[in-house]
């Protein structure tokens, strides 16, 4: 075999990654709501995918018949993922397994059990965090995701008649939560620091952002290469400048302040978002989920108060 062509295990490797790839908004939905937050949900699936490619270099290395179905391993990575940062940051909680309620699993759902499916499907992302994490995982994966009871049983470690009780609780606790729950908190004035970048940004006055980096800034733009430092960084807006109609205007996420991106200005909604970190007035970090765009699909994102700035390009 000559050196310049890819090995069969390689072209195999090349395709799961792909598939992995494919995988990612589905996996996001889960994420997301186990998390109880888009963005740290969006976290979940890079580290997630991350270690699978550790992974499956390896087992294509050492046995491409032992390689797992892929969808329900990476759902089990990311499962276990996100309980170790929930158990990181005490929210766990500990809950019994109670005797199962007689929920059918029909390949035809009835109307009752469609119209709980939608109610977990429209239910905001953050309220998911409100429910004990097994109940959480079953109604997403059940609810959200419409996996049969046996898959979850499988990848939850648990018996199909245990998943049926955390499903009935599960959804009864969150028809409660619903019910209870007030409109999500309306977005605030946008900073002084966000209100200034996205004034520069859509004058396209890139020497003046540049500007703002502090030195040692990182710029973070899904499965791509981290960018680190003023120099590299700087290309970002090299970048955007090829970009014709991007708009951008102050949001809020979650409690964070973000920045909402439109394709195009006439756009009602944005296509994705950035996220900044400040340091002593200088930009620290740059989040851009341009390239993951399923994030906001979910997000309860909230424009700032005020207007979307309207005109050609010039400073409001």
């Amino acid at each position: 075999m000559s050196a310049g062509r890819p090995s069969p295990n390689s072209d195999r490797l090349a395709g799961l990654l792909a598939q992995a790839g494919e995988l990612r908004p589905e996996l996001h939905r889960y994420c997301a709501r186990l998390m109880g937050s888009v963005i740290d949900g969006e976290d979940v699936v890079q580290d997630t995918l991350a270690r699978s490619l550790v992974a499956l270099q390896d087992l294509e290395l050492k046995d491409p018949e032992e390689t797992p179905p892929l969808r329900p391993w990476l759902c089990r990575i990311a499962h276990n993922r996100a309980l170790d940062l929930l158990r990181s940051r005490a929210v766990r909680m500990a809950e019994p397994i109670e005797a199962a309620l007689d929920i059918a699993d029909p390949a035809i759902a009835d109307p009752v059990e469609m119209l709980m499916r939608q109610e977990a499907v429209k239910t905001a992302v953050s309220r998911f965090a409100e429910l004990p994490t097994l109940q959480r995982s079953v109604v997403i994966l059940k609810d959200v995701l419409d996996e049969q009871l046996i898959e979850i049983a499988a990848l939850l470690n648990l018996t199909v008649d245990a998943v049926k009780g955390h499903l009935a609780r599960g959804r009864a606790r969150l028809r409660e939560i619903n019910a209870q729950a007030g409109p999500l908190p309306g977005a605030q004035p946008a900073s002084a620091a966000v209100a200034r970048y996205v004034a520069l940004f859509n004058q396209r006055d890139w020497d003046s952002l540049r500007a703002l980096l502090a030195d040692d800034v990182k710029l973070h733009q899904s499965t791509y290469p981290l960018r680190v430092g003023s120099a590299d960084v700087g290309m970002f807006f090299t970048i955007y400048d090829k970009f014709d109609g991007v708009w951008l205007a102050p949001a809020w996420l979650e409690g964070r302040e973000v920045i909402a991106v439109f394709k195009d200005r006439a756009d009602p909604k944005p296509s994705y978002m950035m996220w900044l970190e400040w340091r002593d007035d200088r930009i620290s970090f740059i989040h851009d989920y341009r390239y993951v765009r399923y994030v906001v699909a979910d997000a309860e994102l909230t424009l700032a108060p005020g207007p979307k700035p309207a005109g050609d390009g010039a400073a409001p």
